[in-house]
């Protein structure tokens, strides 16, 4: 399996799935488009993964790479119809792809937050074996707001209405971070857009409060991510 991550801050890499793929003997190539990476021509790769980071999907004067990174998931995945799994802001970038809407959210979700799976998510190939309700770890601020006929939202949750959706039956993005590790509340309390974030959900000094959460929660985002990742290789051989 060839695999392709594109990815918008050093710290935010696939974390759990690099253990997975690593023991399943998979190699893969990481695209840093925020540091000026180029992608380079798709047409090798079984797989594309996109990771999250502080950019938004609109930033496109300030960060003028979306342009390009946004046409190459459309190309990925409506034209060449590949495996896609987005986490985040590579949900969001998903949504925009397939002709969705993205805008902020009514505020910043942080912490660590129940997520529900929706009667199409109950069905879903990537969520199979997953709890209908699942504590998850949150951090973000913008959402999906819309998405096009071709797509089936799959999780929701009060504050966000779609955490987790289908385009056509090999493309899927989560708004929640499923490949959270030990280390991702340290590494990301560094970024000032997350600290920001951070503090305006859960108040001054959070970090701490969210760490423990998070350790607490470990074994289960483990479990789920595990989840994910052998449905995802199910999926793959069918598509």
């Amino acid at each position: 399996m060839k695999i392709i991550v594109l990815q918008h801050l050093d710290v935010e890499h696939p974390g759990i799935f690099r253990t997975f793929l690593r023991d399943d003997g998979h190699a893969w190539d990481t695209v840093e488009v925020d540091a000026g990476d180029t992608i380079p021509d798709l047409s090798p790769y079984d797989l594309m993964i996109v990771m999250g980071g502080p950019q938004d999907v609109w930033q496109e004067d300030q960060y003028p790479w979306l342009v390009a990174e946004k046409a190459a998931i459309r190309r990925f995945v409506v034209d060449m119809k590949r495996p896609y799994l987005g986490i985040c802001l590579g949900h969001q970038l998903l949504a925009c792809a397939v002709g969705g809407e993205v805008g902020p959210g009514t505020s910043p979700e942080v912490g660590v937050n129940d997520v529900i799976k929706t009667a199409a998510g109950k069905a879903d190939p990537l969520l199979a074996g997953v709890g209908d309700v699942e504590p998850v770890l949150q951090w973000h601020g913008a959402e999906v707001k819309s998405l096009p006929a071709a797509t089936e939202v799959l999780a929701t949750s009060p504050a966000c209405a779609v955490q987790a959706f289908r385009y056509g039956n090999h493309a899927w993005g989560l708004q929640y971070h499923v490949e959270a590790t030990s280390s991702t509340v340290d590494d990301w309390a560094d970024i000032p857009e997350y600290a920001k974030a951070l503090e305006t959900s859960l108040g001054a000094g959070a970090v701490d409060g969210l760490r423990q959460a998070v350790a607490r929660e470990m074994p289960r985002f483990n479990a789920h991510a595990r989840k994910i990742y052998d449905n995802l290789n199910k999926v793959m051989a069918t598509v």
